[in-house]
């Protein structure tokens, strides 16, 4: 299984320099040997606000329990605090996609899919446009893959205050978000959809890149 873990870090006051310090390589440390077994596979760090210190993650482990004990052995756990988002197999998650474009921004979009009820007005009409546009989501989800923005794609689960509402977690590459809104506004869905946008920076302990 995969999961994506949002990790957000606060150090006591009073801790030194040198605690600190220690604690981070002993955190990069583990991190490439997480790398190694191919449980950790990505690292990113999203936008920071003031005294903010977080990154984001994505795990594999066997279930839920096998990743709490992977992170409960991480150094930073003693000062961190994690949140879990499970992710399911997503029928348009593209093939593997070259690294040649490593050097384009990366993103993450939280995509909420609301289709039309059919009870409402209108409601068979709007459906079927619905069911086509859905239909028509995988060829442009491949396109956009082969074109080197779309990396992943998975489901999320549902969230308790949208009920009826599909969500899926997206990573995309693009030279900037001005480029990436373009590419998202044409995927099919779009008139269905509230997309959520991260934009992410390089982690130094990302397994997933080259070293510059």
């Amino acid at each position: 299984m995969e999961f994506l873990v949002t990790m957000t870090t606060r150090v006591p006051e009073g801790t030194s320099d040198e605690q600190v310090a220690q604690v981070k390589a002993d955190e990069a440390e583990n991190s490439a040997r997480l790398a190694q077994q191919r449980r950790l596979l990505r690292l990113w760090r999203p936008p920071l606000g003031p005294g903010e210190w977080r990154s984001i993650g994505l795990f594999t482990a066997d279930d839920a329990d096998d990743l709490e004990r992977t992170l409960a052995a991480m150094p930073l756990r003693i000062w961190r605090s994690d949140e879990v988002a499970a992710l399911g197999p997503h029928p348009n998650d593209p093939p593997q996609v070259s690294d040649e474009d490593q050097d384009s921004a990366e993103f993450l979009t939280v995509f909420h899919v609301a289709p039309p009820e059919d009870a409402a007005p209108s409601g068979a009409a709007a459906r079927a446009e619905y069911e086509r546009a859905d239909a028509e989501e995988a060829e442009r989800a491949g396109d956009l893959a082969r074109a080197g923005h779309l990396v992943r794609l998975w489901k999320l689960e549902p969230a308790a205050a949208e009920p009826g509402v599909k969500r899926a977690l997206g990573l995309w590459r693009a030279a900037d978000a001005d480029v990436l809104q373009p590419i998202l506004r044409s995927l099919p869905l779009d008139p269905w959809m509230r997309t959520d946008i991260t934009p992410l920076t390089r982690h130094p302990s990302d397994p997933g890149h080259s070293a510059p």
